[in-house]
């Protein structure tokens, strides 16, 4: 293999200066402990912010039309917030700041999302305003977008921090109880509720499995279920925000904005083990080995992996 490795010819234009500003201050001599775990972590939340930023460039887009968008304009605030989600996707690809591979998991949660939408606003879950062309049905087209944002993190994350697994449960295993969740989203409209059940398996299956992950040359672990917690945690507040920016409602915020029930939580956190197990099937889970504190990224020396 040449001088870069094959994880760092994906990394994109951004991510590539990010590194190499962050080794440019790593270094040079003399060098603190302190000094190197306040760069460490302005690398950790950078690359973190850059992972996230389909969805917050769209989360941005939907404040401003909440904040700016005039009522009587000739374009409906949801095709204009449409039209700027596919604006950002074009971009990101035309700028090369997203990878091809990066594109076909967007597609998947788009399509997997939007299919969710359609049914989930049918049977009155939640509802958009009525307004503008762009849609199907009762769902505008700028909402598959919403779940594609998910997508976008979440691949991002795993190329961004060569993420590996300990005890990583089977694939096959993963792709079972990622299918319960999807048809329990729907199943339970119409029979029982098998969400605890499912969060159950969760825990069984990636209970012992362990998230290693590269900041830049600093090797953290943390147990994934956590990490799974946490992300759910950011999305159900991104959620807040969305819906007082009108992105859509539920039933009781009809009548005033309040907060999202805390509950959400946990179907959050059921859609991001779905997340997981999309992103695997074009980001294979790699194990860990052992590793240094401060091995070099792959982008700098061409290491692949620990």
């Amino acid at each position: 293999m040449n001088a870069r490795s094959a994880s760092a010819r994906e990394f994109t234009a951004v991510e590539e200066a990010i590194d190499r500003a962050a080794h440019r201050l790593l270094d040079g001599r003399g060098r603190s402990r302190w000094r190197r775990g306040v760069i460490e972590l302005g690398v950790f939340t950078l690359k973190q912010a850059w992972a996230s930023v389909f969805g917050g460039l769209l989360l941005a887009c939907i404040l401003a039309a909440r904040l700016w968008w005039p009522d009587d304009a000739a374009v409906a605030r949801n095709d204009a917030l449409t039209v700027a989600a596919v604006l950002i996707q074009l971009a990101m690809l035309g700028f090369r700041l997203e990878t091809l591979r990066e594109l076909w998991v967007v597609a998947l949660f788009h399509i997997a999302g939007t299919v969710m939408e359609l049914f989930k606003t049918d049977v009155g879950s939640w509802a958009y305003e009525a307004e503008g062309i762009l849609r199907v049905g009762g769902v505008p087209l700028f909402s598959g977008f919403m779940y594609a944002a998910v997508g976008s993190y979440m691949v991002r994350t795993m190329r961004m921090f060569d993420l590996r697994f300990t005890r990583y449960p089977p694939l096959w295993a993963t792709i079972v109880v990622a299918v319960g969740i999807y048809a329990n989203f729907f199943l339970h409209h119409f029979w029982i509720d098998l969400r605890w059940v499912l969060v159950a398996a969760i825990v069984l299956l990636w209970g012992a499995c362990t998230m290693r992950f590269r900041v830049l040359r600093t090797h953290l672990r943390m147990p994934i279920l956590a990490a799974f917690a946490l992300v759910a945690v950011v999305i159900w507040g991104a959620e807040n925000i969305a819906t007082w920016g009108g992105a859509w409602a539920y039933p009781d915020q009809v009548g005033g904005w309040q907060p999202v029930s805390w509950t959400k939580i946990v179907s959050w956190f059921l859609l991001m083990i779905l997340s997981v197990v999309l992103v695997t099937l074009v980001h294979r889970p790699q194990p860990a080995v052992h590793a240094r504190a401060d091995t070099p990224s792959p982008l700098r020396d061409g290491v692949q992996g620990d």
